[in-house]
């Protein structure tokens, strides 16, 4: 299999990417894109085939992103694309082209999308946690109706149309847990999200919720969203904020987590979804 990757050594996201890459038996094309990066029509090229806006490829955090007034929304695709030009360190990372495409790894585990299906590995990431693999499955999927029950979480709805869900393996191949959304234009609930007993305490679950995230964001949502009884302390530690009920989009207070199936005490809270 032949693999490019658009690399930064100082990056912990692109050096776990890379170091997948090498565990499974790939070595790839290896770009500092600091020190050659990619042309303007390269680059332009790449990101229309991640199928991403100029705007979601633009790093933000550790960059001259708002020095150059780059938050500025009327500013489009070709200013967007000198500024990155002119500045590598904007171009997001690590952009991993193989065989079925082009991806940004972020998180590093989105690597397995451009691997084929079943390949396994024991590496850990740098942090000591390991890589998540995740697959699409349904609402009434038997392992994920007995996790939330098993969490006392709201089963309900689980086949009402509008929810994706998720199980998640280590890339070893254990089962970890499940999550899901419902899809609700710029904003996604994410919701029914455990992880199984054995992997508690094992700092999985901030990897599950990125992953979660990553996928949605691919689905067109923008601002993420949970209702939690119990776990809000977590999610405030991975960015999420509080908000008041009064201040959510109608869509959000809509839904049957919202509106019925969470206790009317639950904290809700948000963040941006943004890699």
């Amino acid at each position: 299999m032949t693999f490019v990757i658009y690399h930064n050594p100082d990056c912990g996201t692109s050096r776990n990417t890379l170091a997948l890459l090498r565990s499974v038996g790939v070595e790839p094309r290896v770009v500092e894109y600091l020190k050659t990066p990619p042309s303007r029509a390269e680059l332009a090229d790449l990101i229309d085939r991640m199928g991403l806006a100029v705007r979601d490829a633009i790093r933000q955090k550790g960059t001259p992103y708002a020095a150059l007034g780059l938050d500025d929304p009327a500013l489009g695709d070709d200013a967007l694309l000198d500024a990155m030009i002119a500045h590598p360190i904007l171009i997001n990372r690590p952009i991993v082209v193989g065989p079925p495409g082009v991806r940004l790894c972020r998180p590093s585990d989105i690597v397995f999308d451009l691997l084929p299906t079943g390949v396994t590995t024991a590496l850990l990431k740098e942090e000591g946690v390991p890589f998540l693999v995740d697959a699409g499955i349904a609402g009434d999927d038997p392992g994920l109706v007995g996790a939330l029950q098993s969490a006392g979480l709201p089963c309900d709805d689980l086949l009402a149309p509008g929810r994706t869900f998720f199980a998640y393996r280590t890339s070893a191949g254990d089962p970890v847990g499940f999550g899901g959304y419902e899809a609700l234009g710029d904003n996604a609930l994410l919701r029914s999200i455990v992880v199984l007993p054995a992997w508690r305490a094992q700092a999985l679950g901030r990897n599950l919720v990125s992953l979660l995230q990553r996928r949605a964001f691919d689905a067109g949502a923008r601002r993420a969203w949970v209702l939690t009884s119990s776990a809000a302390p977590f999610f405030e530690k991975i960015g999420f904020k509080p908000v008041a009920r009064d201040d959510a989009p109608a869509t959000v207070l809509a839904t049957r987590q919202a509106s019925s199936l969470c206790p009317a005490d639950a904290a809700l809270l948000a963040r941006t979804i943004r890699f």
